[in-house]
């Protein structure tokens, strides 16, 4: 019998590992832009053809590498980086892995261009399916410049499961932008597709903060400077108004590598606690340093998740880092010493203290409770019978007696859907609206409590799923286009939305770097906050790109349904209450919203008699 274990060969084994370090075209910018950062250079230009699938390329003015070692370091394993197994652990530069220039190799048509500044000409060399294709002499500026050609030419499934040239640009962006955060004192350039969109002058981190998230920062960010014998921490972190409704805009560097760690972004919340809604999220770029033997940076392949030796001091260490900027530019809340004028007017104060008066508030309980011994947890007994009907209030609410199914629909609705004619508002019905946010609709035998903006992103959702499913909305064009302008990363998304948006009524054109115009809007809108819709939609779409089990098409409806949906708190006519009701029971699904929430409660009589004890 012959042998069935065979080893791999070099070819095929680098394309394995470049299933674990190229993933996408962005996994290549991050390894190469990190090596241009470990050569020292001053200058990196990043330039992509094609979202990356044709070309990526990285131009530096390093150190360069001699003709040995530019041909050595396409090897498995090759690394200036790490010489004994206790290197590992103190790493303190970027792109160290061993695998990555091999594993690009193995999936793209390499050329390499290099010169150290002492070496009179440089090294050429091209690559494909890890052969060496031809290597010469040339002559070349400083530096080093390697271009990808055709990512996964050779691995056709590979290249199938790549996104849409959109999609999969955002995700180089993000590369970029994190790379380009963490060292401001380097001038970075990103070109896509002969188009510059980037141009990122060496400055302070400040000026790239604003240079890559927007200007619209400039007045809104707090200084974080803590220094101890354990670790240092400085950045900057954005006032409470700048919180969005996403996580887009936070960034964590550890020994100035970008990490993601939900542990620390709580340690961030909770300095941020009673100051932001709990639903939005404050801007951050904090940087943490600290000896390298207190963090394992070996946990996941791209390194951008980590561990600390010491979890828990890191913790308290930035929150109390965070609390403590944001106390010193008094942004937290403080207690306010000025007295206001109308307390003066007050009777209580005006009015003189009677000795009456005096003895009454002396043989008050809470007056004892500060007076006297053992009075501080004294509770008064209080006759059991008072609170009899609210114990049985209770425990029949506990047990779900006083209250109908919110996810089933009230019985007259079954009926009607039973037979699949379309819910008609009877004429007699009388609509009340309650706190401007919910809507009060008797039933045959009880009321229904239903909440305005859950039931509004039923009905858009529903609207919006049938245009995207060939029957487009109705566009109205806009008399005075609104422009919009952008930042680079979220242009890049609203481009890769615009034909789904088109669907859906909006009308947008490109019209310049990142700059965009709104011609129309769909018809059934108002008017006039065009730019705030897309905006927010822009930021809910990034939050609803958390959860992977909703399409593209499907996040984009969501998003727009919540943002274009009455929100609670306004004022609606009895006209437009019976429209939204009618439209609602009309709706695939009137007993949820499209997040899952009930839509509305339901009350039946003997519910509500037993409440009165009746």
């Amino acid at each position: 019998m012959s042998d069935t274990i065979l080893l791999l060969p070099d070819n095929i084994a680098n394309q394995i590992a470049a299933g674990e370090v190229i993933q996408r075209p962005s996994s290549a910018v991050k390894e190469l832009l990190e090596n241009a950062v470990d050569a020292g250079a001053s200058e990196i230009q990043l330039i992509i053809n094609d979202a990356g699938k044709s070309l990526i390329q990285v131009i530096d003015n390093g150190r360069g590498m001699s003709e040995t070692d530019a041909r050595m370091c396409f090897e498995r394993h090759a690394t200036s980086k790490i010489q004994s197994i206790d290197d590992l652990f103190h790493i303190k530069t970027m792109g160290f892995r061993g695998e990555a220039l091999a594993s690009i190799a193995a999936v793209a048509q390499v050329v390499l261009k290099t010169k150290k500044p002492e070496d009179k000409d440089g090294v050429y060399i091209e690559i494909e399916n890890s052969q060496v294709v031809k290597q010469e002499p040339v002559a070349a500026i400083n530096g080093t410049s390697i271009a990808m050609k055709n990512l996964f030419f050779n691995v056709p499934a590979r290249r199938n499961f790549l996104k849409s040239n959109a999609a999969e640009m955002r995700h180089i962006v993000d590369e970029f932008t994190r790379v380009a955060l963490a060292f401001p004192e380097i001038f970075f350039s990103l070109t896509s597709n002969g188009q510059q969109i980037f141009h990122l002058e060496a400055g302070s981190l400040k000026q790239r903060i604003m240079q890559l998230l927007g200007n619209n920062y400039n007045a809104k960010l707090v200084t974080v400077k803590e220094e101890t014998d354990y670790m240092n921490i400085y950045g900057f972190v954005g006032k409470p108004e700048t919180a969005k409704k996403t996580r887009g805009d936070q960034y964590f560097f550890v020994n100035n590598r970008f990490i993601k760690s939900p542990y620390l972004n709580h340690a961030v919340m909770n300095a941020y606690q009673q100051m932001i809604p709990p639903d939005s999220f404050p801007l951050y770029v904090l940087f943490i340093d600290l000896d390298p033997t207190q963090v394992d940076v070996n946990v996941h392949p791209t390194k951008q998740e980590i561990k600390f030796e010491d979890e828990k001091i890191v913790y308290a260490f930035v929150q109390a880092a965070i609390k403590h900027a944001l106390a010193q530019f008094s942004i937290t809340p403080t207690l306010d010493f000025d007295l206001d004028a109308s307390i003066q007017q007050l009777s209580s104060v005006q009015q003189p203290f009677t000795e009456e008066k005096k003895s009454a508030a002396s043989a008050s309980s809470l007056f004892k409770g500060f007076t006297q011994k053992n009075q501080a947890h004294f509770i008064e007994k209080t006759d059991r019978n008072e609170l009899k009907h609210w114990r049985d209030f209770y425990e029949s609410n506990r047990q779900q007696e006083g209250m109908d199914d919110p996810a089933k629909p009230p019985q007259n609705f079954e009926a009607e859907a039973r037979e699949h004619l379309p819910f008609q508002l009877p004429e007699d019905s009388t609509l009340s609206q309650i706190l401007n946010t919910y809507i009060l609709f008797p039933s045959e035998n009880g009321f229904m409590l239903i909440h305005q903006q859950l039931a509004h992103e039923r009905v858009l959702y529903d609207r919006m799923v049938i245009a995207a499913a060939g029957k487009p909305m109705a566009t109205q064009r806009s008399m005075f286009p609104v422009s919009l302008e952008l930042t680079p990363a979220d242009a890049v998304l609203l481009e890769e939305l615009m034909p789904d948006i088109q669907t859906l009524g909006y009308l947008i054109e490109p019209f310049g770097k990142n700059s965009f115009v709104i011609q129309g809007t769909p018809a059934d809108v108002e008017q006039g906050n065009e730019k705030v819709v897309i905006d927010f939609m822009l930021e809910q779409y990034k939050h609803f790109s958390n959860d992977l089990k909703f399409s593209k098409r499907e996040k984009l409806i969501r998003s727009l349904a919540k943002q274009q949906s009455i929100k609670a708190g306004n004022r609606l006519t009895e006209r437009e209450l019976k429209i939204l009701v009618t439209d609602l029971f009309n709706s695939s699904q009137p007993n949820t919203a499209p997040d899952g929430s009930p839509i509305y409660l339901s009350f039946n009589k003997a519910a509500l008699e037993k409440l009165f004890g009746r």
